[in-house]
């Protein structure tokens, strides 16, 4: 059977707006949640550093530690997801957090800081399996672009959050451990809000959105094959590539922008640490108008396109060393703005490579390369920075986004093109 020939089904009526509009900003939350202690030990590293005597390249190691396990329990959380449920998960996500959080406050060396960091991998895991197996059951169709919208925003919004609070806390308290304390006590307060809200987050019982028409491979896995076939999809794998060259330009922003930018042009450590800040501010801008560009656009690939090679020219013009250092600092962030952009067609483009009942194993594999990408990126540009070679911070990160793009066309390549209006 061709692809042309399989009818997408006719989408239920939606749900009150305010009814899925609890489930987006519960899912939001607990999102933003997970990203917040994606940077939970980074913005930590100077007093890290002084404490422990510690590289820059060791301290990436806890980011390759923290992203291995992740990506790992990703992969497998996928199949719990679909086997018992999002909300369990979801629950037992956070109490880890908890736990990696305490145990990285009474840290008394690398070892300890090495398990809350393989702790807090943990919680982190299961999250985009969950989260969009909760927003295509319980968001209808037409909603679905805005609430990845929100999904990609809230998740900049906990990474923006984080370098000020976990520095803020530690200069207010004069102790970085009191800040991880903190932290630890907003992961509870988060675990029991959702607690209290759980019937918005019933992935069982709530509102299951229309999947869109798939291609005959991808339509193929949904009728009793093995729960493995999907894996023999070429449309997975080029989304994993996707997510793992966009993600290690991430990690050099991240990590370590901050120091290069300190390094090349001799601005205040201070300041350049809210660089990470403004980065993810405009990502969740861009974001916020990419939910709409989502309902409106048959070409998802060519707004990825255009958006992250916006990123990589801005990350060269700040590698030159020629601009005034103000200036550089300024475009480092508004590259945040085109890499938002692209977030809502990115998890749209992944929802119509996803075979039907497949959603938390395919979303499981396909961000495994958003932790690939951290794990692996961040020792080499660690590296680098030791080295000296803080303009290959963004060098790298612009050869980085180029190769998403490349990815992300070869995925629009091979799906059926919908109408911009069908698809919304």
């Amino acid at each position: 059977m061709s692809a042309s020939t399989l009818a997408a089904p006719q989408a239920p009526a939606p749900l009150p707006w305010r009814t899925e509009a609890r489930t987006i900003g519960l899912v939001g939350l607990a999102h933003g949640t997970s990203h917040f202690f994606h940077l939970l030990l980074p913005p930590l590293f100077p007093a890290l550093i002084v404490e422990f005597g510690l590289s820059y390249s060791v301290l990436g190691l806890l980011v390759t530690v923290f992203f291995v396990v992740s990506g790992i329990g990703q992969a497998v959380s996928g199949f719990v997801v679909d086997r018992i449920g999002a909300r369990p998960v979801l629950y037992a996500a956070l109490g880890c957090f908890v736990v990696a959080a305490l145990v990285a406050a009474s840290a008394q060396g690398w070892a300890t800081l090495m398990l809350a960091a393989a702790l807090a991998g943990l919680g982190n895991s299961p999250f985009h399996p969950v989260d969009f197996t909760i927003l295509n059951r319980r968001v209808s169709r037409p909603r679905l672009g805005h609430a990845f919208s929100v999904h990609g925003i809230s998740g900049s919004l906990g990474w923006a959050a984080a370098p000020v609070v976990m520095i803020g806390l530690s200069a207010l308290t004069g102790s970085w451990r009191w800040a991880l304390v903190a932290a630890g006590g907003l992961a509870l307060a988060v675990l029991l809000l959702l607690w209290w809200q759980r019937a918005a987050l019933d992935d069982r019982a709530g509102h299951a959105a229309a999947a869109p028409a798939a291609p005959a491979a991808v339509a193929a896995t949904a009728a009793g094959e093995h729960p493995l076939a999907f894996l023999r999809l070429a449309t997975v794998w080029l989304c994993f590539a996707f997510f793992f060259w966009s993600t290690a330009a991430l990690a050099a922003i991240q990590s370590f922008a901050a120091p290069a930018l300190h390094k090349m042009y001799g601005l205040p450590i201070e300041a350049t640490a809210f660089v990470v800040t403004g980065y993810m501010l405009f990502s969740a801008a861009g974001m916020a108008l990419g939910g709409f560009l989502v309902a409106r656009v048959a070409r998802l690939d060519a707004v990825i396109a255009a958006a992250l090679s916006l990123a990589a020219l801005l990350m060269l013009l700040v590698a030159s060393g020629a601009l005034p250092g103000v200036v550089a600092a300024l475009l480092a962030a508004l590259a945040g703005l085109a890499t938002g952009l692209a977030g809502p067609s990115r998890d749209m483009l992944i929802r119509q490579a996803a075979p039907p009942g497949a959603t938390g194993r395919v979303y499981g594999t396909v961000y495994c390369g958003l932790d690939v990408g951290f794990a692996l990126a961040a020792p080499v540009f660690g590296w680098l920075l030791d080295r000296g070679q803080a303009p290959g911070i963004f060098v790298g990160a612009a050869l980085a986004l180029a190769l998403a793009v490349v990815s992300a066309g070869w995925v629009g390549l091979r799906l059926p093109r919908v109408p911009a209006r069908a698809a919304a």
